[in-house]
């Protein structure tokens, strides 16, 4: 089981884990032995909220297929459970990162502070700007 957030959860038998021969070098070991766990979350089919699902087929992730499924590979380690926990807490983090929901920015005011500061560099940098003009009545 999967735990999003303190109501959402997702149960196992809605994650498909199926154990795989892992790419790659490494000897002997990795030739024989099944280690990898490639995961497969059906995003439509499952038991999260509508707001989750919505989030989750909107975005456009690379682990996310067009049809809605997550495909998750997992083969950074040697034993097979702990590429599966690797696997779970990656499908968990992502649904966390996709479901986040930013604040609204609230627009705010320039202070009278700014503004006349922002105006005192406006001539300030006028006046250096016209000095370098020609000099007028000057001899030539």
């Amino acid at each position: 089981m999967i735990v999003i957030s303190n109501s959402v959860t997702i149960p196992d038998s809605e994650l498909e884990i199926t154990a795989i021969r892992a790419q790659g070098a490494g000897g002997q070991h990795v030739n024989k032995s099944s280690t990898a766990i490639h995961l497969r979350f059906d995003i439509r089919a499952s038991s999260l909220p509508e707001f989750y699902k919505d989030r989750l087929t909107a975005t456009s992730h690379h682990l996310i297929t067009p049809e809605g499924v997550v495909v998750i590979k997992a083969q950074e380690y040697r034993s097979q459970e702990m590429n599966r926990e690797a696997a779970l807490k990656r499908l968990g983090n992502l649904i966390q990162e996709l479901t986040v929901v930013e604040k609204k920015r609230r627009a705010t005011r320039p202070t009278l502070a700014s503004k006349k500061r922002r105006l005192e560099s406006k001539a300030r940098k006028a006046t250096t700007k016209s000095m370098r003009g020609k000099m007028r009545g000057a001899p030539e």
